[in-house]
């Protein structure tokens, strides 16, 4: 017999923000639930609930209405126990409210990106946040389902503690690389039953753009996707001078492609913070070249939908941020990744592209020049290469859907994403 569909579906993660990888995972999400079930009701638990019912028309509130931060490290110890009399009917009043909202909710979904991190705080969107959540998503009788989410840095004992019982309470795990399953392992979180598949934001319709021809009556451009650094997040051993290098050598990078004939587009995939390195880069530019401001331009970028429009106008792309990387590969674009977590290099890994990644702590000018080179020369292969590879992360990801909403069910017709020809 036909089981009858969810009447409510809730998201949580950090959405309605300026992150533009967390605004694609949520649109990619929230289209195939529409896709699945065309009647249910979506809420969105995020960070901006005013952003994402302008873009998804679906209920959105805010995760916390908190004011005090009981758990803020960066608070004296004497302070947080005075906060903490203070923050407990507030504490109380938050598991309250969040009964309220999950009332009627048949599935918690956390979709993607990677929330499963202590690398800035505890609190906020932190693991005891994630926790709080996901306790009253099980005592409410939830599904709570972790849907292609990527995990760590995770250093702190309270951090694991509280990643390893939100786990605990799922009843779907999948994360979208190896080394995030790994992290969750190293927490003592039984996973061997716990599945990787490719980050959700594959399923996003691609555009028809796969070789592009370079007019012959224009220098071919270059986009520079940037990052502001954060060596909190960053996986393995950070360096000092992390930044410092980094800026530098993308300013001497940007330099020689001048040089040689190429106009470059500065991007960013969060514009609350990146915005100082395009200002960085710039500053340091001024130093050496009179192109700045005519031939290195910056369209601002507020939507995912625009930031995959500018990076399949451009020809080629270097880039920092994980989602400027995937939306990149998504557009058919060659890429070379400067990785500052292990989700960058495994993406390039898995597209068969390590040889045109580039580890942020080991950054140099000569370093991303000669894989630049290399990409232009290999190009025409790469972009063939590229769209196989993504046809298949996409068809991975038609697998997991269908594994986990046929099951909720029962015998549904399943609507494939549809991949654009080119």
């Amino acid at each position: 017999m036909r089981r009858q569909r969810p009447k409510k579906i809730s998201l949580f993660g950090h959405f309605g923000s300026a992150n533009l990888g967390n605004e694609a995972t949520l649109l990619a999400m929230v289209s195939r639930l529409r896709v699945v079930f065309p009647d249910c009701e979506l809420c969105c638990i995020c960070t901006g609930p005013e952003r994402v019912v302008a873009a998804h028309a679906i209920e959105g509130v805010p995760h916390t209405v908190r004011s005090r931060r009981i758990w803020d490290r960066r608070l004296s110890l004497p302070k947080r126990l005075h906060m903490l009399f203070l923050g407990l009917g507030e504490e109380v009043g938050e598991y309250t409210r969040a009964w309220r909202i999950l009332r009627g909710t048949d599935m918690f979904v956390v979709p993607g990106t990677g929330l499963l991190t202590d690398a800035f705080e505890l609190s906020g969107w932190g693991p005891y946040g994630l926790f709080k959540w996901t306790l009253v998503a099980r005592l409410r009788r939830c599904k709570v389902m972790f849907i292609s989410v990527g995990a760590g840095p995770v250093e702190t004992l309270e951090g694991r503690l509280l990643v390893k019982l939100s786990l605990a309470f799922a009843d779907y795990r999948s994360y979208r690389d190896a080394p995030s399953k790994e992290v969750v392992e190293s927490l003592g979180v039984r996973a061997s039953g716990d599945r990787i598949y490719p980050d959700l934001v594959f399923a996003l319709p691609s555009p028809m753009a796969c070789a592009p021809t370079i007019a012959r009556d224009r220098r071919p451009t270059v986009a520079l996707g940037l990052m502001a650094y954060s060596p909190t997040y960053s996986m393995g051993d950070a360096v000092d001078d992390t930044y410092e290098r980094y800026v530098r050598s993308l300013a001497e990078l940007a330099d020689w492609l001048l040089d040689h004939e190429y106009d470059i587009e500065l991007l960013v995939g969060d514009a609350a913070v990146d915005t100082t390195t395009i200002a960085d880069l710039k500053a340091a530019l001024r130093q050496s070249t009179r192109h700045v401001d005519e031939r290195v331009v910056h369209h601002s970028t507020a939507t995912p939908d625009e930031l995959l429009s500018r990076l399949v106008a451009v020809d080629y792309v270097i880039a920092t941020r994980f989602h400027n990387v995937l939306m990149s590969l998504l557009g058919r674009r060659p890429v070379v990744a400067i990785s500052f977590h292990h989700k960058c290099s495994s993406l390039m890994s898995e597209m068969g592209l390590s040889n045109y990644c580039i580890d942020i702590n080991e950054i140099n000018p000569d370093r991303l020049i000669a894989k630049f080179e290399a990409l232009v020369q290999e190009s025409d292969e790469l972009r063939c290469a590229i769209r196989q590879r993504v046809e298949r992360l996409r068809a991975a990801l038609d697998e997991q859907y269908e594994l986990l909403f046929r099951e909720e069910l029962g015998e549904v017709e399943f609507v494939e994403t549809e991949t654009a020809a080119g």
